[in-house]
């Protein structure tokens, strides 16, 4: 017998976001004496703290700024928003996979947008 799980809904965001859900999360369960977290949020909260480089509020603000650029969607300004490129070589890792690349203007564009933000 096989489950199958219905998608309600989708959203992207930001490691930056994901720690704040995720400290939310703790907190709840921080109330609750008689429950442990479990490894796999342990685990999560101790990811985002490590590599949550701007506060919730920043990274959207980022995401929002990125994707008035015409090249870039919503998954990809997320990445750009976790990884924070410092320079072209490190923005086109982002665009590896990517069925499309940026030409070096465009790429000095959303460096120029993530480097208020670093």
């Amino acid at each position: 017998m096989t489950i199958f799980k219905e998608k309600i809904d989708e959203e992207y965001v930001t490691t930056s976001e994901a720690k704040e859900i995720l400290v939310d999360i703790e907190a709840e369960r921080a109330d609750d004496e008689d429950r442990d977290l479990r490894y796999e949020l342990a685990r999560a909260i101790e990811h985002v703290n490590r590599f949550a480089h701007l506060d919730a509020e920043e990274s959207r603000e980022l995401v929002e700024e990125l994707t008035e650029l015409d090249q870039i969607d919503v998954p990809t300004a997320v990445k750009i928003a976790d990884l924070l490129p410092e320079d072209r070589t490190e923005l086109r890792s982002v665009f590896a996979q990517e069925r499309y690349s940026l030409d070096g203007d465009e790429l000095d564009d959303v460096l120029n947008v993530v480097a208020k933000y670093a």
